[in-house]
């Protein structure tokens, strides 16, 4: 399986590779579209509200969270208890768990439905992830931008097109001192969904 290790940004400069790895092809392209229609069809997806500027707004995109039955997660406010792991998944977990050198037991789903879907600035640095926890994400349809920051440093900033049938693997510190966001799109983009499997302790 190739394995590249670029994360250039526009000085040239390389986003260490002990933080990120990124696997392109990790599912080949009938299998994305093939997996991309089921999680579609049989996942429980749920548009979830968050208070900003003191008003309930809808979030950007479509949620879901599976995984182990005692695996709660708790992130931006809210306590999610995960609904059972389906075939698709299971299947989905096998192969990254892999490639990753390790075993998954949640996974947070997200559904970008075109260009106006996104999410903000944030890190996955919440309690039940542990210190240095490792994240796989799985990307299925439409490419979309990935974007990296430093927490200190916003001018230390790196982009990847996260592709069809891809994995990218967080690790080490950077939930700790970096921060990453998929942006808004001006342009008319197709639907992507987005897996990221987790270890919640």
């Amino acid at each position: 399986m190739e394995q590249l290790r670029f994360f250039d940004n526009a000085q040239g400069l390389k986003l260490p590779t002990e933080l990120m790895d990124y696997l392109p092809n990790t599912f080949t392209r009938q299998e994305s579209a093939d997996l991309m229609q089921k999680l579609k069809a049989t996942i429980q997806w749920k548009q979830e509200t968050i208070q900003m500027y003191g008003k309930l707004l809808n979030t950007p995109r479509l949620t879901a969270w599976y995984g182990e039955n005692s695996k709660t997660y708790a992130f931006s406010g809210k306590k999610y208890d995960p609904h059972p792991w389906t075939p698709e998944l299971l299947f989905i977990k096998q192969r990254i768990e892999q490639a990753a050198g390790m075993a998954f037991n949640s996974v947070l789903l997200n559904d970008y439905r075109n260009g106006s879907d996104s999410v903000a600035w944030h890190a996955d640095d919440e309690p039940e992830l542990g210190i240095n926890p490792i994240i796989a994400s799985v990307s299925f349809g439409q490419a979309r931008r990935f974007d990296v920051r430093h927490k200190k440093d916003h001018k230390l900033k790196y982009s990847v097109e996260l592709e069809n049938g891809s994995l990218l693997i967080m690790k080490g510190d950077l939930q700790h001192h970096w921060e990453h966001q998929v942006p808004k799109s001006a342009k008319a983009l197709n639907e992507r969904i987005n897996l990221t499997f987790r270890v919640i302790s």
